[in-house]
């Protein structure tokens, strides 16, 4: 396995019209399935994990790197272990601490002026541990409380994309341009590519996809493709839970208990993940060939 600076694989990406899938494993045991899945279609991969899912799952940031880094050297990859939305500081810090190589603050629903600062404190920091850091401007709402076509008072304003990374120095930008988090059973989701074009006119850092789960193919490849490089880093869980558990046939389980489980039936829900990471990896993000 090589780690490689997460700036370094989306700027490649983003020269190639190609983007990276992030893929949420949740849980330590799904971190292999994830790199296999990686190795099989020789492609860069991001593997990620939320502060959410640290409290969901019953799982330590400690104990995801140190699964991570155990089994990674068993897969020949490029990857990328990275800290996904975290509000707080402290989780930050173990994060770091623990071996994460890119780390997201997530001060999106704080006032600008507050998630500059909040963000700036995180990048100095972070930046010192030779750490990268992602923020996000604008709100990425959930699937089930989407109830109009568009709401653009929750969308990145491309003037304040440009001044907070100026102001910042952040690593890479999420931006909310009309995806949101879940897979989508209330709308049909419209990417503003125009708002997205206007973004990347503005800011030269990787911007990122959050909410990949449940989107058309054609609408991620539209906006990777967008005029002057789009989006480089596509988010991507709920599509890997809803197969592993879907396997199971049963609900969400924590870390401890999801390795309790019989090893035939992991090793098969596994086998169904794994399918989804590669098929989005061949399918929806394109990198497959991209580490050959």
């Amino acid at each position: 396995m090589k780690l490689v600076p997460v700036v370094e694989m989306l700027k490649k990406a983003e020269k190639g019209g190609y983007g990276i899938g992030s893929f949420s494993a949740r849980n330590t045991y799904l971190i292999e399935t994830v790199l296999r899945a990686a190795e099989n279609t020789k492609s860069p991969v991001i593997v990620q994990i939320s502060a959410n899912e640290f409290r969901w799952f019953s799982v330590t940031p400690k104990e995801f790197a140190d699964r991570f880094y155990a089994v990674a050297d068993r897969y020949d990859v490029e990857a990328v272990l990275h800290l996904d939305h975290t509000k707080d500081f402290a989780t930050i810090q173990d994060a770091i601490a623990a071996g994460f190589t890119s780390v997201m603050i997530d001060a999106s629903q704080r006032e600008f002026e507050e998630n500059i600062r909040i963000t700036k404190e995180v990048v100095d920091f972070a930046h010192a541990k030779g750490v990268a850091v992602e923020a996000e401007l604008g709100k990425i709402g959930a699937t089930d409380k989407i109830e109009v076509d568009t709401d653009e008072s929750l969308y990145t304003d491309p003037a304040e994309a440009e001044e907070f990374v100026r102001r910042t120095g952040v690593d890479t930008l999420a931006v909310s341009i009309g995806t949101a988090h879940g897979v989508y059973p209330v709308k049909n989701p419209q990417i503003d590519l125009k708002r997205l074009e206007e973004i990347r006119s503005r800011v030269s850092i990787p911007l990122v996809l959050h909410g990949g789960s449940g989107l058309p193919a054609e609408t991620v490849k539209k906006a990777i493709a967008a005029a002057g490089g789009g989006v480089s880093k596509i988010n991507i869980a709920t599509d890997l839970e809803l197969a592993f558990l879907g396997s199971l046939n049963c609900e969400r389980k924590s870390n401890a208990e999801i390795w309790n489980m019989d090893p035939a039936a992991l090793e098969k829900a596994a086998g169904e993940v794994q399918k989804v990471v590669e098929d989005k990896i061949r399918n929806f993000v394109c990198s497959a060939g991209r580490t050959e």
